[in-house]
């Protein structure tokens, strides 16, 4: 066995100086390139530096795939941070890498200056939900426990809704993608039915709802981080409310206010190397969607890409929501909309967003 452990060394280590080499020879490569200004005029840089570029993560990727391949031969789970298990990829320790101290101050000092109703769903990552998966030794603080510490230091003024417990009991289920950390669509639908309550409306039901599954082969981030090759491809999937309200607009607008035609769903996108851009298409810092619901409610939604397929469950009930996304942020919020022109602001995040600092800029 030792000497199977030294072959095995040998061999991961001939494939390391092989594709550092390669790759030092991409970059003296693309160091040689010529930067000219009739380069950028017709556009030869770029495509140079594009060429580059998806050369330098093809070695990336086919190296971590030999990794991974090598670590499975000799019995070795955790690839980059990321535990494989039988059914599925796991982050591990997630929830040690911040706190969420800065978060809580500025939800707080948002909802002391907000005309409205403040609510938050602070949403676990799949390792959140299935973390008794990892081995004893990877366990840090649970996400479970960060939630609720955060929770806790937040003002009576917001209202907190509990996403967890709801997902643990539901986790039997295809509530999130087996090779990323978040949820899939079926899993924001059933959080959907709580939220929506403690907003003020009654749920849709699942079974008036077209499901359509637009892809049987999206691997998520879980999956770019090993290239594990024996990872089933997730389901992508569209809900359309039979004969419910239809959608008018969705303009999604830049740091610069200048605005670009979007949609709740953009199939195109399965056709690129970021399929999970299928929801809600390319990230804007605001999303404004116009309904034909006829109730005049309005709907400030402040998420990151746990929102981007709840939102549709959403657009059956108000007949405006603004989505802001704080990651694409350059400007605070008040430069992109007044939120007092909205009735009630959620927050919906992941627990790893909030400990990571999204709202910084907010």
């Amino acid at each position: 066995m030792k000497h199977l452990n030294k072959i095995t060394a040998a061999v991961l280590m001939m494939f390391i100086a092989f594709f550092s080499l390669s790759t030092l020879m991409k970059m003296k490569s693309a160091e040689s390139m010529k930067i000219t200004l009739q380069s950028f005029i017709d556009g030869s840089f770029i495509n140079q530096l594009n060429t580059f570029t998806a050369d330098y993560f093809k070695a990336r990727n086919i190296l971590i795939s030999v990794e991974t391949r090598i670590k499975s031969a000799i019995g070795e789970s955790l690839v980059n941070g990321v535990y494989i298990s039988e059914s599925r990829l796991i982050k591990a320790n997630v929830s040690s890498r911040g706190n969420t101290d800065n978060s809580a101050d500025v939800l707080n000092e948002f909802a002391e200056k907000y005309e409205g109703a403040v609510y938050l769903v602070s949403v676990p990552t799949s390792s959140g939900v299935y973390g008794d998966m990892l081995p004893s030794y990877l366990l840090g603080k649970t996400e479970k426990q960060q939630i609720n510490s955060l929770y806790e230091k937040l003002n009576s003024g917001i209202r907190k809704i509990d996403a967890y417990n709801i997902l643990k009991m539901l986790s039997d289920n295809y509530i999130y993608y087996r090779s990323d950390t978040k949820w899939t669509s079926y899993g924001a639908f059933c959080v959907y039915r709580t939220v929506i309550q403690k907003l003020g409306f009654m749920p849709l039901s699942y079974d008036k709802y077209s499901i359509q599954h637009v892809t049987n082969n999206y691997r998520g981030n879980l999956y770019s981080e090993t290239q594990y090759m024996e990872s089933n491809g997730d389901l992508l999937d569209i809900y359309e409310y039979d004969g419910g309200a239809e959608i008018k607009s969705c303009i999604g607008y830049d740091n610069n206010g200048i605005s670009f035609h979007s949609s709740l769903y953009d199939k195109e996108a399965i056709k690129s190397g970021d399929m999970y851009r299928l929801y809600l298409g390319k990230k804007y810092p605001l999303v404004k969607i116009s309904t034909d619901v006829n109730n005049d409610k309005k709907l400030l939604v402040v998420g990151d890409d746990f929102a981007s397929c709840f939102i549709p469950f959403l657009t059956q009930h108000y007949s405006e929501i603004a989505f802001i996304s704080p990651e694409c942020m350059e400007k605070n919020l008040r430069s992109f909309l007044n939120p007092n022109d909205y009735g009630q602001t959620l927050f919906l995040l992941g627990i790893d967003s909030l400990s990571n600092n999204i709202l910084e800029n907010f």
